[in-house]
């Protein structure tokens, strides 16, 4: 076995959750910095105006790519179960099928970003004086679209072979690159929320297209030829009765957000930026729990196509107890240090303020979320993605939505808004625990039913 490849149906478990979610955890963080360096120059150099163009646009990015990139979910766990039953053909169509889908789904969504931009913040309430600027990122980051759906579907297929590493290493060569990209085109050239957005651009495609040489250079089940890419429609099928609930519920989280971000923007500018650097620092602790709930889809994914059952519960209960320890160091150091690391993003006393009340409401209890997370990658594993959308659609979006048209309309203020992200996620989670429950004794009891046959 390829030594950067991890064996996740023999063996101890614990070291290898652990060592299998640490480059993801990493590659996650990379990926925010792109989104970070962008904020922190834009904030510095092209003034409170265009931090707040930029910053208030993440949820509606995140809005109108969740459910495509949340189709990767589904390519995870088909790839995954396909190498725990050792059906490596089944596996080759499942690279194939995913890098047809991908494209096209990256093409349809240059032209959503295109020519919806400017409606959707508008619906959003952006204010007046950051809508031209948050448009034009939104227009040149969604350029970039092709390149950021193939490079999600074909790292989810790489992280079910047992391959963390190498993910890691293309984004580190894509986040230097965009780094130095952002700080010449904005403070060089002068082209501001632009630059940052042209920047994004570039080192997506980069990252991608290492990515896919590595899949060329292949010579097991994961070898991509570019003469074979074409759609199977049985797996097609297969990952998208996995992953389009899956996008569907990380699509839901998004819209809950964007109603959240219309309710910030009733704050005005100040409160806007200090929300926007906020959420950026806390997408750091929210990759990190995240990464924990992607390690359980795969570890679950191909345990469960392997059949074993113990194994399965044991991947569930570690992945737990990881995911809520990182949670709660990390989510109390963000706000521990909410001062200096919101010092980063801006100078605005103000901006600062709204911010630290901000990371008080998520972060330190943002293992709820973590929690949450894994047992729906758990779920997912198991081959069951519909129960998760609608825990969510009904836990995540229906109790926020209900919460801001009600106690939030009565009690105008910020710690009444952000309440809402812990209420959901204890709520939401507590129904996961008991639909993976119910749903993994099935399971466990239609195996031995067929073995005694």
């Amino acid at each position: 076995m390829n030594s950067s490849k991890i064996d996740m149906t023999h063996g101890p478990l614990l070291g290898k959750l652990i060592i299998f979610t640490i480059p993801i955890i990493l590659s996650g963080v990379l990926q925010l910095l792109f989104n970070a360096a962008d904020v922190i120059v834009v904030g510095r150099f092209a003034g409170e105006a265009s931090l707040a163009a930029v910053g208030s646009t993440n949820s509606l990015i995140n809005l109108m790519t969740n459910l495509f990139i949340g189709m990767s979910v589904g390519a995870n766990v088909c790839a995954a179960q396909f190498f725990g039953a050792g059906h490596y053909d089944d596996v080759k169509k499942t690279v194939h099928t995913s890098t047809a889908f991908s494209l096209i789904c990256g093409v349809v969504l240059i032209f959503i970003g295109l020519f919806g931009a400017k409606p959707m913040l508008t619906i959003m309430g952006s204010p007046a004086d950051v809508m031209s600027l948050a448009t034009l990122y939104v227009r040149i980051y969604f350029l970039a679209m092709p390149a950021i759906m193939l490079y999600n579907f074909l790292a989810a297929i790489l992280r079910s072979a047992g391959d963390t590493k190498h993910p890691l290493i293309f984004l580190t060569i894509a986040g230097v690159i965009n780094v130095l990209f952002n700080l010449v085109l904005v403070i060089a050239f002068k082209l501001g929320v632009a630059g940052v957005a042209i920047a994004t651009v570039t080192s997506n495609y980069i990252s991608c297209i290492m990515l896919v040489g590595f899949f060329k250079k292949q010579e097991d089940a994961l070898k991509l030829e570019f003469s074979k890419v074409s759609i199977d429609k049985r797996i097609l099928n297969r990952i998208i009765r996995i992953g389009l609930p899956a996008g569907i519920q990380g699509t839901v989280f998004s819209l809950s957000n964007v109603v959240i971000q219309s309710a910030i923007n009733s704050f005005g500018t100040a409160v806007i930026a200090g929300s926007s650097a906020a959420a950026s620092i806390e997408g750091f602790v929210y990759i990190s729990m995240n990464s924990v709930s992607q390690t359980t889809v795969t570890f679950v994914g191909q345990n469960y196509g392997a059949g074993d059952e113990k194994r399965v519960k044991k991947v569930i209960f570690e992945s737990l107890g990881i995911v809520t320890v990182v949670g709660l160091i990390m989510g109390n150091l963000a706000y521990g240090f909410s001062g200096p690391l919101l010092g980063v993003y801006t100078d605005s006393a103000d901006a600062i303020a709204a911010g630290t009340l901000r990371l008080f409401w998520v972060c330190c209890p943002y293992f709820l979320c973590g929690v949450m997370d894994t047992l729906t990658g758990g779920l997912r594993g198991l081959g069951n993605s519909t129960l998760p959308m609608i825990v969510s659609l009904l836990g995540a979006c229906v109790t926020r939505l209900i919460w801001i048209a009600t106690y939030f309309q009565v009690h105008h203020t910020q710690n009444v808004l952000f309440f809402s992200y812990p209420g959901s996620w204890l709520l939401t989670l507590t129904v996961h625990s008991i639909c993976l429950t119910i749903l993994y004794k099935k399971w466990v009891q239609k195996k031995n039913s067929e073995i005694r046959i």
